[in-house]
């Protein structure tokens, strides 16, 4: 701190002069130059930098785009500063000694930063995501917004913004789900034990080929996943267009409840039911209603004592 005091100390000495003594000394023509370099300048490298950051995205990809765009807005920026601080008499060359020791004493008070900075890096080296991906962070889902030095931005469904700092990214487990063209839609199908499995692979993949939206290449699948306590499962996986994953995950779903109702195969659910023998057929129970009691139930016989006659004396 003593010696950030020292450097502006020896910047403002030889520069402590008043705007009339500077005018007097150097003209009106700096303060024109700094003016025009403010008035222009920042406009034009702000232009400049949209119209590289639009170029990328078009020619590679959206998130290259806005890294093009930063890293060549902030330097313009910068050395239009220095220039306006250069027009208006200021020397600099303190200045720049200072800011090597605030440097350091920033350094430490801000390592999270500089980590989630690092981070970055490696994030946009890698690019396993780009701006536009939907991606799963710790169960967190949505739409990559943006990705910016310390951070990634996210939209979930429901329309929601989730900051992630590119640590965590870094160090966690995610998943990009929008990463490759196609998805696939599994969808968990149940049978009774009495149906004909082949007869339900077949309805199945007959469902498959009637549905527009869904890919025969990759091949629909129907995979036995296992015998349970009331059903024999299935797992109904059928490929989509990455754009089309949900509409089909929906009419799929949709259509086999529909068609296996139609077919006579049933879904059953979780119950009990008693049996005979090896036959399938459950044992019969047959609630009787019960009549009344005033007819059906005898009159409750009486207690002795209160029967008895007392005896004579």
């Amino acid at each position: 701190m003593h010696a950030l005091l020292q450097a502006a100390d020896s910047i403002a000495a030889p520069n402590a002069l008043s705007l009339s003594s500077f005018v007097e000394a150097q003209g009106f023509a700096p303060l024109v130059r700094a003016a025009a370099l403010v008035v222009l300048g920042l406009p034009a490298a702000w232009g400049i930098a949209r119209w590289l950051r639009g170029y990328v995205a078009r020619v590679s990809n959206p998130q290259k785009g806005l890294i093009t765009g930063k890293l060549v807005l902030w330097p313009l920026v910068l050395g239009i500063m220095v220039s306006v601080l250069g027009e208006l008499g200021f020397s600099l060359t303190p200045l720049l000694g200072a800011a090597g020791i605030l440097g350091i004493a920033v350094g430490f008070a801000s390592q999270t930063s500089v980590s989630n900075i690092i981070s970055g890096f490696f994030l946009l080296a890698e690019e396993p995501f780009q701006v536009g991906d939907i991606i799963d962070v710790e169960g967190t889902r949505g739409q990559v917004l943006t990705i910016d030095t310390l951070s990634v931005k996210i939209r979930t469904f429901d329309n929601q913004m989730v900051r992630i700092p590119n640590e965590t990214l870094v160090k966690s487990r995610f998943t990009n789900v929008s990463r490759f063209p196609v998805r696939r839609v599994d969808i968990a199908v149940g049978v009774a034990y009495r149906e004909d499995l082949d007869r339900v692979r077949a309805v199945l993949l007959e469902l498959a080929d009637a549905n527009p939206r869904v890919l025969m290449e990759p091949e629909p699948l129907v995979i036995f996943q296992g015998y349970a306590d009331s059903s024999i499962n299935f797992t109904f996986a059928v490929w989509a267009l990455r754009e089309q994953w949900l509409q089909v995950k929906n009419a799929i779903a949709e259509d086999v409840k529909r068609r296996l109702d139609e077919e006579g195969i049933e879904i059953p659910f979780p119950h009990r039911s008693l049996y005979t023998g090896s036959m399938t057929d459950p044992f019969p129970v047959r609630i009787m209603q019960q009549q009344e009691e005033s007819a059906a139930d005898p009159p409750l016989p009486q207690d002795a004592d209160e029967t008895e006659e007392p005896e004579d004396d």
